[in-house]
């Protein structure tokens, strides 16, 4: 039974013809016009198991439950982690490390409950033309917090202090030698000491502002600095126009960038805390890197701290060359680690697939270009479409829908590298009320030639799209 109304479901879209009656009225009939070989071409029909009237998102690790609550359930599926289907409309994940042949024909979309997207095939889906987004800002309260305890812990030497009381306690001796041996642990205050934040973006941003609180000479540095993250900034904060320029006369470094492929000369980020910038540091820094590993040059750190007692090096990530050194802090990857955190980068996730599958919008997107077009007008249809950015694509566009006689009421491009994403609000019925198949109307415009993608919305879930797979129609 489930089955046969999945097949009905699949098919509802792609088998409709328009004229002069509301849509309302064509909706609701089930006089529809079904080719088998059409709407069953990209499908392994046995695997089909989603609800029929219904988003089906794919889920990897443990999601948030307060996140996946964003999903309403009447028009929303979501399946757990080891589902075995392969027609999910969505996938969320968080550090599962996503395989291209996890990614079934029917998937829309990829939301990461994080910033990074390391773990996702990005190029690759951007080559198929699915977009993969993630969650800015979501974990960044509390990446800021463990960023001013690493501060804190760099500032004195709080985990060899707890350790030695450990081993005191365990010969008795506590009491009696704490007052002798607590000048082993001296330290600094961090008031009036100068803080250069390198990536000013949403934790670089915090970070600044809860050092200014503490009463903190602020530096800054990011060649990408946003209007926006700007206007976030403590008044006070100098800006530096180089890496170097920035650490040269500061008592603690925060590392807040993100990892890049590639050394600096290729135009990547991997070891961009190298010799270079290292050298021109205060013998006494304390560095803070929460944002990844690999973009500290860890053989020169070494030397750096080797050289000197005072330096201090503390990171988030397990580092194979200084994780035993005297003069450095290693803590397991805990930045994001909050119930607070994980609830927020779902609920981000969860609203950013709501908006693209339901609406078309695309927001903080890490392969697609930032589109939206106001809501859907009434009576009307949406036709969104995924396309390689190369010139003439706009012109054999419109050209079809010219052909079709139906109007445009509204539409947006935008572009982004190598994708192109429209979306097209158009009139279903034409001048004269001749019928147009709808069906017939989207194959054409997926198949010519540079579209990867169409997706048809018109309020009913989980129906509507179709993909260019090498010239062959899949829906």
């Amino acid at each position: 039974m489930i089955l046969s109304r999945a097949i009905r479901q699949i098919a509802q879209t792609n088998g409709v013809s328009f004229s002069r009656p509301s849509l309302a009225s064509y909706f609701s009939s089930n006089a529809y016009d079904v080719d088998l070989d059409h709407y069953t071409s990209g499908w392994n029909i046995k695997d089909i198991d989603t609800e029929p009237g219904t988003y089906s998102i794919q889920t990897y690790n443990k999601i948030s439950p307060r996140g996946l609550q964003k999903f309403p359930g009447d028009t929303y599926d979501v399946k757990p982690n080891g589902w075995e289907g392969s027609n999910g409309h969505a996938i969320l994940l968080r550090s599962h490390k996503l395989q291209e042949e996890e990614v079934a024909v029917s998937v829309r979309a990829i939301a990461r409950c994080g910033a990074g997207t390391n773990n996702v095939p990005v190029a690759r889906m951007t080559e198929v033309g699915i977009p993969v987004f993630n969650t800015p800002g979501a974990n960044a309260n509390a990446v800021k917090e463990l960023i001013v305890c690493g501060m804190l812990l760099g500032s004195r030497r709080v985990v060899d202090g707890i350790n030695h009381m450990k081993g005191l306690g365990e010969q008795g001796l506590a009491k009696e030698r704490v007052e002798k041996d607590k000048a082993m642990f001296g330290g600094r205050e961090v008031s009036g000491k100068t803080l250069a934040v390198i990536g000013l973006g949403h934790i670089g941003a915090a970070t600044a502002r809860d050092a200014a609180g503490l009463g903190m000479k602020l530096v800054g540095y990011d060649p990408g600095l946003t209007v926006e993250s700007a206007l976030t900034l403590p008044r006070d904060i100098a800006v530096a126009d180089s890496i170097v320029s920035a650490v040269s006369n500061a008592d603690y470094v925060s590392v807040n960038i993100p990892y890049i492929k590639g050394t600096p000369e290729e135009g990547g980020t991997h070891g961009i805390i190298g010799k270079d910038v290292i050298e021109n540091m205060k013998s006494s820094a304390v560095l803070l890197n929460f944002a990844r590993g690999e973009l500290v040059d860890s053989d020169v750190m070494k030397s750096f701290l080797d050289a000197s007692d005072d330096a201090r090096y503390v990171t988030d990530f397990p580092d194979d060359t200084l994780w035993d050194h005297r003069n450095s802090v290693v803590l397991p990857h805990l930045g994001a680690s909050t119930e607070e955190a994980e609830d927020s980068a779902a609920a981000m996730a969860a609203d950013t697939i709501r908006d693209y599958l339901e609406t078309g919008t695309i927001r903080n997107s890490v392969n697609f270009p930032p589109t939206a077009l106001p809501d859907r007008p009434d009576d009307s249809i949406r036709f969104t479409l995924v396309n390689r950015n190369q010139p003439g694509m706009l012109a054999k566009i419109a050209e079809v829908f010219g052909k079709s006689g139906l109007n445009i009421i509204q539409q947006i491009n935008h572009s982004r590298d190598t994708i192109a994403y429209n979306v097209i609000d158009i009139n279903p019925h034409t001048a004269d009320g001749t019928s147009v198949s709808l069906k017939a109307l989207q194959k054409e415009i997926t198949l010519l030639e540079g579209v990867l993608s169409t997706r048809v919305l018109f309020g009913t879930a989980g129906v509507g799209y179709a993909r260019n797979i090498d010239g062959n129609y899949m829906v």
